[in-house]
């Protein structure tokens, strides 16, 4: 299993480096399609469609649809900020529906359906986003790393001084500790990364973007235990088998399709995109 994670990585990694760097915005948010694509198929299964073969092929078709008006439509452009409101607010409020798992139940298909299509359209608009900007490809890599610096600090914290279960009836294994390493260690790399990433010199701007940085690796959290609160009611142990020892697209991205949208809109809000 551990080599086949490996292998997987080795892989795909240089042909997402290869495609943040290198890749035109429009082909890049192109190419990604066909990953949010894969992404709506393994979202029907959390639907409870798993068996239903037109239904899952009649929500890919809808997602396609969303994806491309998305591109043509003045989201991508000047209504960006205010469509990425509610979907920012959706992921910031997400913790209270966590809390109430499993007394609240599986979430309805209906709106299971309608947030798979927010969280695709959001997450690939926003990567196009910060992709197009002034030293796109970098500040895209930032954001990632930041998910990446809360995800491996989390992991080394945890298991040094976890104590106190984070999510215990979604995620047994992630404590209170963890997160806090997690947001440590995305503070040291926002210090050290972000004002030369970013071109920031005022103290003022650079803390605006530690703050931020911080509020996006708790999201990103969020986005992790969302998916597995899904799975668990869904009762599945991975969102799919596409990726070789890493399951399904959707268990390699969970944090990143939280992340990446609260990234953006913070930008704009705080006038560093």
């Amino acid at each position: 299993m551990l080599m086949q994670r490996v292998l997987t990585a080795l892989v795909l990694l240089p042909i997402l480096l290869g495609l943040v760097w290198f890749a035109p915005t429009p082909w890049l948010y192109l190419a990604l399609s066909g990953v949010g694509l894969v992404m709506a198929w393994e979202w029907t299964a959390f639907m409870g469609l798993a068996a239903r073969r037109g239904a899952r092929i009649a929500y890919l078709a809808v997602t396609a649809a969303m994806l491309a008006a998305t591109w043509f439509s003045p989201i991508n452009g000047p209504a960006l900020g205010t469509a990425l409101l509610p979907v920012a607010l959706i992921w910031l409020l997400m913790p209270l529906r966590l809390r109430l798992y499993p007394r609240s139940g599986p979430v309805a298909t209906p709106a299971l359906a309608l947030g798979g299509l927010l969280m695709i359209a959001s997450t690939l608009i926003s990567i196009a986003a910060l992709h197009r900007l002034e030293q796109g490809p970098l500040k895209l890599l930032y954001t990632l790393f930041v998910v990446f610096a809360a995800d491996t600090g989390a992991y080394f914290a945890g298991r040094a001084f976890g104590r106190r279960k984070l999510a215990p009836a979604i995620s047994p294994g992630k404590t209170l500790e963890g997160a806090c390493g997690g947001l440590a260690l995305v503070a040291v790399f926002a210090l050290v990364a972000g004002s030369w990433v970013f071109g920031l010199r005022t103290p003022g701007a650079i803390a605006a973007l530690v703050a931020l940085s911080l509020i996006v690796a708790a999201v990103s959290i969020i986005g992790d235990l969302t998916e597995s609160m899904l799975k668990r009611s869904a009762g599945l142990k991975d969102s799919g088998h596409i990726l070789p020892g890493h399951g399904g697209i959707l268990d390699r991205t969970d944090s990143i399709v939280a992340a990446v949208p609260v990234m953006v809109l913070g930008l704009l809000l705080c006038g560093l995109a």
